[in-house]
């Protein structure tokens, strides 16, 4: 039986790369030709996502197949299975064949959210029209289903002389361990669920990550998100004069500075002694970092617009918030966008991603890929380069060695370079290397040993890049992904402060003065702050704004988990989404969010 389930399912198998040759003939034009080189990350990616679409559609099947009783063999059961997997295959054919022809026109797989159309009058005509339009893939399909049903019944159980109890219950235990494991994308603590983000991994263009892609794997996954609802308080003309994402520079001189951003791990507010020294008397836990902001520009009431890590890459490196749900699991992660090395690479930058954990750990490496980031450095780099000896146990590598290996991968770096890091080690469960167990401050909470063990790695990465040619030419960027868990201050314990975070930026040669900047500021105008900075003069799509304009007024929004959170420099206003109860803030409010998600309803982030 396990022989035949294992031939059956790599019919099922044959028939998704079937349908993926037939989505690539069929839109090839817009995907574009396939390089020798771009093969190998693409069919890796096909086997784990490919995985992961059958373990949705046979998953029951296999466990049917596999239950440890005799009657499993009986010819009515057989039957049953028979049609089940007829079902399975028609399911694939169905959806992959209709996103065949959908994604020539919508320019992205299938997902949840095309049910919510299904309810328009003229539906069963334009699918009719559809399958008229393209009857050879239809007589294609129903080849498929019958050649797919003809092998099946080759396939002979044959029913063992005696019960193995014992074997089929180990065999079925083990089958349900390895279906939730590819229905996850893999194994480990670090690895989340495969999102359609994760595609983007394996692709070297958004486009061409809809070959990773199949369905029903997109529709499971969209499963839970609901259609774009939001009222449209403004019309276009008006909506323009408030808001807009479309940035015009003057033009300018591009100077090609480096741009190095270091996204720090819970590096909240309150952690610096610099910024509150009410707090910290005598002892700071981030010494490094509070005498390098003495020498920066910091922007003291900078706030992140997520509350997690993930939601932390698009805002920083591409300028797009999240809110009700993180943007880099939206099916919009995968639609046509400018970010930060994107822009860059244009002008003749190379990109480069840093994150000291496995390379599919919170679709990090996803996005950055999205954004642009071309030259990836993870878990497996490094310990290709260096071995496997600082795995941290949890997480990845801890952040001194990694930062450290980071500092030499960028001394081999083509000038201009713009490099993204994302560090580990200042989370939980807040353990640092044994070596600094006794050496560095406990702190005030579990978190302030492992920012210390941050700070000393941050100290030993400038102490190396002091002495590198690109080091003088270089901007560095401090920001925090979200704030920490743990908590000290109460003022860190409202919402307001509860997305307080650390954000400077240091240029060595002196290109920014010292500066404590109190205008409120968020992650999204980090990338229109550094294009400005680097003379950047083309038109550009970005959700913030250049933080060096201080004639616009400073903001900051976020989503508390109940309502929108809208954070001037004088006030915080709540907003459910009706009113503000303030008509000054109500106008602003309003203007962001019904922007944020008609581009999002767009699928497109471009200017």
């Amino acid at each position: 039986m396990k022989r035949a389930l294992l031939l059956r399912l790599t019919i099922a198998y044959a028939v998704v790369w079937v349908l993926r040759v037939v989505f690539y003939l069929y839109n090839s034009d817009l995907l574009g030709a396939l390089t020798w080189g771009e093969i190998p990350d693409l069919l890796r990616g096909t086997l784990i996502f490919d995985a992961a679409n059958l373990a949705y559609t046979f998953g029951l099947f296999v466990l049917l197949s596999l239950v440890p009783f005799p009657f499993r063999y009986s010819k009515v059961y057989q039957k049953i299975l028979y049609w089940y997997f007829v079902l399975g295959v028609v399911a694939l054919l169905f959806f992959n064949l209709s996103d065949t022809i959908y994604f020539h026109y919508a320019r992205k797989r299938g997902t949840i959210d095309e049910f919510s159309y299904a309810d328009n009058d003229n539906t069963a005509w334009v699918m009719i029209k559809a399958a008229l339009e393209n009857w050879y893939l239809l007589l294609l399909g129903v080849a498929i289903l019958m050649g797919a049903g003809y092998l099946y019944k080759k396939i002979k159980i044959v029913k063992p002389a005696k019960p193995r109890y014992l074997v089929n219950s180990l065999v079925f235990g083990l089958s349900v361990f390895l279906l939730i494991t590819a229905m996850r994308g893999g194994i480990g603590r670090q690895i989340r669920p495969i999102t359609l983000g994760n595609a983007a991994q394996f692709a070297t263009t958004p486009l061409k990550a809809s070959l990773v892609l199949s369905n029903p794997f997109c529709i499971f996954r969209t499963i839970g998100n609901s259609k774009i609802r939001y009222t449209k308080y403004y019309d276009a003309t008006t909506l323009d004069s408030l808001y807009s994402p479309i940035h015009h520079h003057k033009s300018q001189t591009l100077n090609h500075k480096n741009i190095v951003i270091f996204i720090l791990e819970s590096f909240s507010h309150e952690h610096s002694q610099y910024l509150n020294p009410q707090l910290y008397p005598t002892q700071s836990y981030m010494p490094f970092l509070d005498s390098l902001m003495q020498h920066s520009y910091v922007f003291d009431n900078a706030y992140a617009n997520g509350r997690k890590s993930i939601d932390a890459l698009p805002s920083i490196l591409a300028s797009i918030p999240s809110f009700k749900t993180p943007f880099a699991l939206t099916p919009q992660a995968l639609a046509p966008m400018e970010g930060l090395g994107t822009i860059l690479n244009k002008q003749g930058y190379e990109s480069w991603f840093f994150n000291g954990s496995q390379e599919r750990s919170m679709g990090f490496v996803a996005f950055a890929k999205s954004a642009g980031f071309n030259n990836i450095r993870t878990m497996e780099s490094y310990e290709a380069a260096r071995g496997s000896g600082d795995y941290d146990g949890y997480w990845g590598i801890w952040d001194e060695p990694f930062l450290n290996f980071m500092a030499h991968e960028l001394s081999t770096a083509k000038q201009p370079f713009v490099a993204a890091t994302f560090t580990l080690s200042s989370h939980h469960p807040f353990v640092v290397p044994e070596k600094y167990r006794d050496v560095l401050p406990k702190g005030k909470t579990k978190v302030h040993q492992p920012v210390a063990y941050t700070d000393l790695a941050m100290r030993r990465f400038f102490d190396y890049a002091k002495t590198e040619p690109w080091y003088e030419n270089t901007v560095f960027v401090m920001v925090a992904d979200h704030v920490s868990s743990e908590t000290f201050s109460q003022q860190a314990r409202t919402d307001k402060g509860n997305s307080h975070i650390i954000q400077f930026i240091y240029t060595p040669d002196g290109t920014l003065a010292p500066m404590h900047d109190t205008v409120t500021t968020q992650q999204i105008d980090l990338m229109p702050t550094l294009l400005a900075l680097i003379g950047y003069d083309k038109p550009y799509f970005a959700f913030g704004r250049n933080a060096f304009r201080q004639r616009d007024r400073g903001f900051a929004v976020n989503y508390t988990g109940t309502q929108f959170q809208w954070i001037t420099d004088s006030v915080s206003y709540y907003f459910d989404e009706t009113t503000t109860g303030t008509a000054r803030a109500d106008s602003a409010v309003k203007a962001f969010i019904q922007r944020y998600y008609e581009q999002m309803e767009r699928g497109e982030f471009l200017p």
